[in-house]
C-alpha cells in the first residue's frame, strides 16, 4: 500500500522537487539530492512523491529525459549517441533500453522514422501528443 501523503507541506515540497526534476533533467539528479531538497528522508520522499505522482522520483525523471530525447531526435541533426548525453543519461545501453521500454521503438528506429506530422505543430503540443507512455512496469515503479 502507498504511503499517504500527510500535509500540505509535504505537497508543497514534493512539486518543487518535482519542478527540478522538470527544470534540470539534464543534470544528474540522485533520489538522496531530491530528498534533501525537499527536506525529507530518501525513504519518505520516494514513497511520497509515488503517493503524490503516480510513479517513483526515477522513473519521472527518466520519462522526462527520454520525453526531451524524443524531441531532439524529432530534429534529426544529433545522433542517439549525442542525444543521451544531452539529456543527462550516462549510459547509452541503459538510455537506449528505457527508450525502448517507453517508446515501443529504439531511438535509432524513432530518429530515422519521418517526423512531418509534428513539423508545424507548436512544440509543447507535439510533446503532449507524443508523450512517453509506460509500457512496463518492470523497472523504476
Amino acid at each position: 500500500m502507498l504511503a499517504p501523503v500527510t500535509s500540505l507541506e509535504d505537497l508543497v515540497r514534493l512539486r518543487r522537487a518535482r519542478d527540478l526534476i522538470d527544470r534540470r533533467y539534464d543534470e544528474p539528479l540522485d533520489v538522496a539530492a531530491l530528498a534533501r531538497f525537499a527536506l525529507m528522508s530518501p525513504g519518505h520522499f520516494s514513497r511520497s512523491f509515488k503517493a503524490a505522482f503516480g510513479e517513483s522520483p526515477y522513473s519521472y525523471l527518466m520519462t522526462r529525459r527520454i520525453e526531451r530525447a524524443m524531441a531532439l531526435l524529432r530534429r534529426g541533426d544529433l545522433s542517439v549517441t549525442e542525444v543521451c548525453f544531452a539529456v543527462g543519461a550516462s549510459s547509452l545501453g541503459t538510455f537506449s533500453t528505457r527508450f525502448t521500454e517507453l517508446v515501443g521503438e529504439s531511438p535509432s528506429a524513432y530518429r530515422a522514422r519521418d517526423h512531418s506530422e509534428t513539423a508545424g505543430v507548436a512544440p509543447c503540443v507535439a510533446r503532449i501528443h507524443s508523450r512517453p507512455v509506460r509500457r512496463s512496469s518492470s523497472r523504476g515503479a
